[in-house]
């Protein structure tokens, strides 16, 4: 008689689901793009973020080196004007309601961007750069300039949150929020960027309904994101977090990091700031 086998059972093949990658947002105040471009595509390469806005590109619009982006992968909405300012958003998908400036405020000046992007795990999030006008100093004509587009801003995201609820604000806010955030508090005290006015809009802003990403987490210390190029400002370390990421409280929970990318400082010819990222996810 022929003794019976007994056949091992199969493993199960358990299917698994892909990994959702978190969505990437930065942002650069890149201070020329027809100067930094060859550094901001080599970061994107080193980077993938799904998206980025740039500041200071100082690039009229028929100057935008949007063909070198596309191949790049990315696609482009972009406002300039001459010499000054200018702004980007650069995203791996198209960005639809694209709004450029503020919208009821007058301005010449190009400061601001905004487009939809969606995402598998966020669904539609509003991407906002912007350029804060940096005020010059508390007693003069630019400063009042200042105070009167951060209330523009305000009043204009009050509508932005309003429609959308995953909302993120990023760019080079020239203001730094608190003592923590300046290299030399004593030196710096109610000068430019610090002036309790500037710091009073940053927390109405926070007010709206956002949280500052960076601060979520513990951060190492001295956490600059601008070094002047004077005075060998880097190598000291002597700078300001004035470079943010705001997120709507919608989003708040979803932040799994945010952190100074200062590599790109150390760079030939670089920007005097460094691009701040953030990362969204469940």
């Amino acid at each position: 008689m022929q003794e019976a086998r007994t056949l091992a059972p199969k493993p199960l093949k358990i299917a698994r689901s892909p990994k959702i990658k978190p969505m990437k947002l930065a942002t650069w105040n890149v201070n020329s793009l027809a100067v930094r471009l060859p550094q901001l595509l080599d970061w994107l390469t080193a980077n993938p973020v799904d998206a980025i806005v740039l500041q200071e590109t100082k690039l009229t619009d028929d100057k935008f080196p949007h063909e070198a982006l596309l191949e790049a992968g990315y696609q482009v909405q972009w406002f300039g004007q001459k010499t000054y300012n200018g702004v980007a958003l650069i995203s791996r998908q198209p960005a639809t309601d694209v709004i450029k400036n503020i919208t009821g405020f007058a301005d010449e000046q190009a400061r601001a961007i905004a487009g939809t992007l969606q995402d598998g795990q966020l669904g539609e999030v509003r991407v906002i750069g912007c350029y804060f006008p940096n005020g010059q100093a508390p007693d003069s004509e630019k400063f009042t300039y200042k105070m009167n587009w951060l209330q523009g801003l305000q009043t204009w995201l009050k509508d932005e949150l309003r429609n959308h609820p995953h909302t993120v604000l990023m760019g080079d806010f020239n203001i730094a929020p608190t003592d923590d955030d300046v290299y030399d508090p004593v030196g710096w005290k109610d000068q430019i960027h610090c002036t309790p006015q500037e710091r009073a809009h940053f927390q109405q802003l926070i007010a709206l309904g956002f949280v500052d990403a960076f601060r979520l987490f513990e951060q190492p210390p001295k956490p600059w994101s601008w070094w002047d190029y004077r005075n060998l400002a880097f190598r000291k370390n002597q700078g300001l977090r004035i470079d943010h990421i705001l997120v709507s409280d919608a989003l708040k929970a979803k932040v799994k990091a945010c952190v100074i990318d200062k590599q790109p400082r150390r760079n030939e010819r670089p920007s005097d700031h460094a691009p701040v990222v953030v990362e969204l996810g469940h």
